[in-house]
């Protein structure tokens, strides 16, 4: 049953976790691989010339005033329950997954082990809500690019804390070959199927006498995965067929060198924070359009409905379920795209300027934080920083990210968030 690695029971072993009396607050964190154009989506310029202003029409949402692009009619008509951040202003610029998962910048100093992905600090501060669903877990595809399918670590917290991803941790080119420990994706839908598989094993180890060998790490590891528990989770079959039909369909297709834009996997996120999940990572599609196959507008005639109407149903859920003050939700990418259309009819990498979307966790939704000038090429207003984003959902989940520090493995203390980066004053 290894991870990565390391074992599950190996995880375990590492910190005794005993179930959290805290409230049950959760962070969706939404991956985009690649920079998606933020011009395009969040972030559009109608009074801009046309080699800036693109393809699409700014609509109207909701919110007097807030405007976006016409790819998002569905999320338009509901930005009262949406935060646009539009002047996120210090992209690393490298192409990985990294600052998405952690807030920092890959190539500055790390301490002895290295950073905590934000799930390891949620994970770490309020512990599990169940035994039988950790409360780190990712549903990121391994991808061609390797770097878009990284979930992040435990860092100096410790292997008890990583992100225990339910998609496997190799590279496969096919979503019908990633694992969840030796069982395929087609088993994951078919909860008789996964259960037998267990079962079997369970059987044939008992038959051996190795049950009895194992020591109370592995007995709990084996318990999250015999527990029906995360096994109903992932079973999208016992959801409402309406409520999954809303999330749209999926294509199964892995996006070149990206991940596949499951929309399922939108709800799926929802159901493990609703079975006791804290921190759910995942990764959707492939937003690196801008090669000389000028895929850039017809890519996003693709991906950005699809994406909209995810979206749009999973904080729809969210607020029907009343979670919309407990469970976060950020949706981004590793930068943006660059204002002027290049040669190819797309847009290059541009680290300069970034947009991110938030909704829930009883934010003051209903707004566009910032702004960039008037061709969408720098932050013209409250510049954001990643950390920033992160400080507001560690606030959202009862965390205090700014007072709260944890020794790293040389006994320097460390912070979730570097001091002076405070939670956003306009939403908690």
């Amino acid at each position: 049953m290894a991870l990565g690695g390391i074992t599950l029971a190996d995880s375990l072993r590492a910190a005794s976790v005993t179930p959290s009396s805290q409230s049950h607050k959760a962070i969706i964190n939404i991956y985009l691989p690649g920079g998606p154009p933020h011009l395009d989506m969040w972030d559009p310029k109608p009074e801009a010339p046309a080699e800036v202003r693109g393809e699409f029409a700014a609509i109207a949402t909701n919110v007097p005033g807030i405007y976006v692009s016409e790819m998002f009619p569905k999320m338009a008509a509901m930005m009262d329950k949406f935060v646009l951040v539009r002047s996120l202003s210090d992209s690393d610029g490298a192409h990985d997954a990294y600052q998405c998962m952690t807030g920092r910048k890959k190539g500055e100093r790390q301490p002895p082990g290295g950073w905590p992905s934000g799930g390891a600090w949620v994970s770490h501060m309020a512990g599990q809500v169940s035994q039988a669903i950790p409360a780190n877990v990712a549903l990121m595809y391994q991808t061609g690019n390797r770097t878009w399918g990284e979930p992040g670590d435990g860092g100096f917290l410790g292997v008890a804390h990583a992100p225990f991803n339910l998609l496997g941790r190799e590279a496969r080119s096919k979503p019908d070959n990633m694992t969840l420990h030796g069982i395929t994706l087609d088993k994951l839908k078919d909860r008789t199927s996964l259960m037998q598989s267990l079962d079997r094993f369970q059987r044939s180890a008992d038959q051996r006498g190795q049950m009895e060998s194992l020591d109370v790490y592995a007995q709990q590891a084996m318990g999250i995965l015999t527990t029906s528990k995360l096994v109903d989770a992932l079973d999208l079959s016992k959801e409402d067929p309406r409520v999954v039909a809303r999330y749209g369909h999926s294509s199964e297709e892995f996006q070149r060198d990206g991940a596949p834009p499951m929309v399922e996997n939108l709800c799926l996120a929802r159901r493990l924070v609703e079975a006791g999940a804290r921190f759910v990572s995942m990764n959707f599609s492939r937003w690196d359009w801008h090669g000389p196959d000028g895929m850039n507008y017809p890519k996003c005639r693709e991906e950005c409905p699809r994406l909209d109407q995810g979206l749009a149903a999973l904080v729809t859920d969210l607020h029907e379920r009343g979670l919309d003050r407990d469970v976060s939700i950020v949706v981004w990418g590793e930068f943006g795209r660059t204002p002027k259309i290049n040669g190819n009819n797309s847009r290059d990498h541009w680290p300069q300027a970034n947009t991110a979307v938030m909704a829930g966790g009883g934010m003051r939704t209903g707004q566009a934080i910032g702004s960039t000038n008037r061709y969408g090429e720098h932050p013209n207003l409250r510049p954001v920083k990643f950390q920033e984003v992160f400080a507001t959902l560690y606030k959202c989940a009862d965390i205090d990210a700014q007072n709260t520090r944890v020794f790293d493995l040389s006994g320097v203390p460390q912070y979730l968030v570097e001091q002076g980066n405070e939670p956003m004053h306009e939403l908690v």
